[in-house]
């Protein structure tokens, strides 16, 4: 134990906090960089998740991860029988790991998954945040708003977060891995008029069909000058990965794809065009590395919640969105004639999409979490633009008063 952490244990500042997620990436990722920087504090964390999360890529080292039932409900009232039932009992079990681990606080990052924890925790009166990705409050943030303590947000507009729970409402920002945001300290890769114009193609964790089909021939139709520069990066799923190898090859576009890249943020430091999905994480790093892009909502989202993801960036100059019933091949490569013209176009995206990020998140949400039953929030918060980027949000020091109202 170093002189730091004794410190701390002797202050009572070593605390226990548990960190409930779904089990998908975009959930997770912010929940691991969480536990890392508290964990790094000196403090004691566990992962509430569900047997997917509990496997995900990427979990750090020593953090132990414990399985919930969670159930899901649909829009068949008939199957919410058995998801009620999941809940209960993923709530008891909580109670149970609450008993043995006596945590500060339980902090939520949505999905069904982290549902049982958060009521365990306000049913036990332990202190408790929810941490909303998207530019959309979720669901299950959406039935816990009024129960918890406070409210973490990754944008400065949210939709359908009540006007009641602004008061709980801190703006964080999105955590993301450190090996990502460490590119912030680059520059952008020099680009001339001749040099290689590399584009990186991602449609998320599995890939995505409608990319896949629409970008090897909307790269294909920009003017000769402009094709013969580039340098193609794309995440395929596995039975497109031929069909797109082919389809390069035909337009004799070098390309380099896969299903899955390990070292993805070396690729997006070398990155001059980014084309893909408008996930929370990807906006995310997009936006706290500085990389300009083109953006195509998934359609099926929850709430359309990956166009509102894109209000902010779009708006800085940082992106271009295209809606997927009009993203075709002709359009993209109108997109990216618009903002790969010239190295000073795609500069300056680069920079409004730099002046989008949040690098300080992680410590935020860090503090926001700490300020829960230990010091003042007032203290310890630092909401709001990153220092070098401008004035901080003004920061809440009222106390929050749990609201019993469960409405959505």
């Amino acid at each position: 134990m170093t002189h730091a952490t004794r410190q701390r244990a002797r202050s009572g500042a070593s605390r226990h906090f548990v960190l409930a997620a779904g089990g998908t990436g975009g959930h997770l990722i912010p929940a691991f960089a969480l536990a890392i920087e508290l964990e790094a504090r000196g403090h004691h964390v566990a992962l509430v998740t569900d047997e997917r999360g509990s496997n995900i890529p990427g979990r750090p080292e020593g953090l132990t991860a414990h399985v919930l039932p969670a159930g899901r409900f649909g829009r068949n009232p008939v199957k919410w029988i058995g998801g009620i039932r999941a809940v209960l009992e993923g709530r008891s079990m909580a109670l149970r790991l609450f008993d043995a681990f006596e945590p500060s606080a339980v902090i939520g990052f949505g999905g069904y998954p982290a549902l049982p924890a958060l009521l365990a925790a306000t049913s036990a009166k332990v202190p408790t945040v929810i941490h909303e990705q998207n530019a959309v409050l979720g669901r299950v943030n959406r039935l816990l708003a009024g129960r918890v303590d406070a409210i973490a947000t990754s944008y400065r507009q949210v939709d359908r977060l009540k006007p009641k729970h602004a008061r709980k409402v801190h703006l964080t920002g999105n955590p993301v891995r450190e090996e990502v945001l460490a590119l912030r300290d680059m520059d952008f890769p020099a680009l001339t008029e001749e040099g290689l114009l590399r584009v990186l193609v991602t449609g998320g964790s599995q890939g995505a069909r409608v990319l896949s089909e629409i970008v090897p021939d909307g790269l294909a139709m920009l003017p000769p000058a402009l094709r013969s520069r580039l340098q193609v990066t794309q995440q395929c799923r596995p039975e497109d990965l031929e069909a797109v190898r082919a389809r390069y090859a035909e337009h004799d576009i070098p390309a380099e794809l896969g299903t899955y890249f390990e070292d993805m943020h070396e690729r997006l430091a070398d990155t001059h065009l980014f084309i893909g999905r408008a996930g929370a994480s990807t906006i995310a790093e997009l936006t706290g590395v500085g990389r300009p892009a083109i953006l195509v909502p998934l359609a099926i989202a929850t709430d359309d919640h990956q166009a509102a993801n894109t209000r902010e960036i779009v708006k800085a100059g940082g992106a271009r969105m295209i809606r997927q019933e009009k993203f075709t091949a002709k359009e993209l490569a109108k997109q990216i004639q618009a903002l790969a013209q010239n190295p000073a176009s795609l500069g300056n995206a680069a920079h409004g999409a730099f002046n989008c990020g949040r690098p300080d998140a992680t410590k935020d949400l860090a503090d926001l979490v700490e300020s829960l039953g230990g010091i003042d929030l007032m203290d310890v918060i630092r909401v709001g633009e990153s220092a070098p980027r401008g004035a901080a949000a003004a920061v809440r020091t009222q106390p929050s008063t749990r609201d019993e109202d469960m409405a959505a």
